[in-house]
């Protein structure tokens, strides 16, 4: 197997996360081999590849007799992730604040002034990147590369999480959303353990309580595109 067979999966995973993350792919689209192939320009041995590799990242399923889907939202699988993704951020925030610097603190307000730019030009994409890139500083800046690993999957799980959150909202919630950002700084740069992790909680909650909404308005699953 030459060098680039073996990249070609993960060329062809890169895409179709890329579409589910952009809401190009929507939560319960079914996925066929042969258009994903078309659409990339290659065989279909790397996409069935590519979709054994998302299915064990949990972004899609694949279903006997019926192939393969992206992964819906149901009320369960969101509390489960919330919890999970609650527990975690609150750990990462305590790493955070030991190594905290104002060079950090500049670098991540750089990126709240962008999302905020983002969501005043209502550029949805933008803003979940932007969103993404703001949380995994802060999992790079608590420096437990351990943690990074073993999550590693779980975050591209949370990231799914966020990009339909982000797409649900409205313009103003939209604002609102990214200016939240700068208040959780201002936690973590208080110093102060409790201000922080409650601040990490509430800002996961109030992103989980808006889909708690959207999920049960859809019967329990979000399986539609809501742009």
């Amino acid at each position: 197997m030459t060098a680039e067979v073996k990249y070609l999966p993960d060329h062809v995973a890169d895409h179709i996360r890329g579409a589910v993350l952009n809401g190009t792919y929507p939560p319960g689209m079914r996925l066929t081999e042969r258009k994903i192939a078309s659409d990339v320009g290659v065989s279909h041995i790397p996409v069935r590849e590519a979709l054994a590799k998302l299915a064990e990242e949990g972004l899609v399923e694949r279903l006997p007799r019926r192939g393969t889907r992206v992964v819906s939202m149901d009320l369960r699988k969101l509390e489960e992730l919330s919890t999970l993704r609650a527990l975690l951020e609150q750990y990462v925030v305590e790493l955070v604040q030991a190594n905290w610097t104002p060079a950090y603190e500049a670098e991540l307000r750089s990126i709240v002034e962008q999302m905020v730019g983002a969501a005043r030009s209502r550029n949805p994409d933008a803003l979940f990147a932007l969103d993404v890139e703001f949380h995994q500083r802060l999992w790079e800046i608590a420096d437990n590369g351990i943690l990074l690993e073993l999550v590693s999957g779980l975050r591209r799980r949370i990231n799914h999480f966020l990009s339909y959150a982000i797409r649900t909202l409205g313009p103003g919630a939209s604002l609102e959303h990214a200016k939240s950002h700068a208040r959780l700084l201002d936690a973590i740069g208080s110093g102060d353990r409790l201000t922080a992790t409650s601040a990490v909680a509430d800002h996961i909650e109030i992103a989980t309580e808006r889909l708690r909404a959207t999920v049960g308005n859809a019967g329990s699953t979000v399986g539609h595109r809501s742009r």
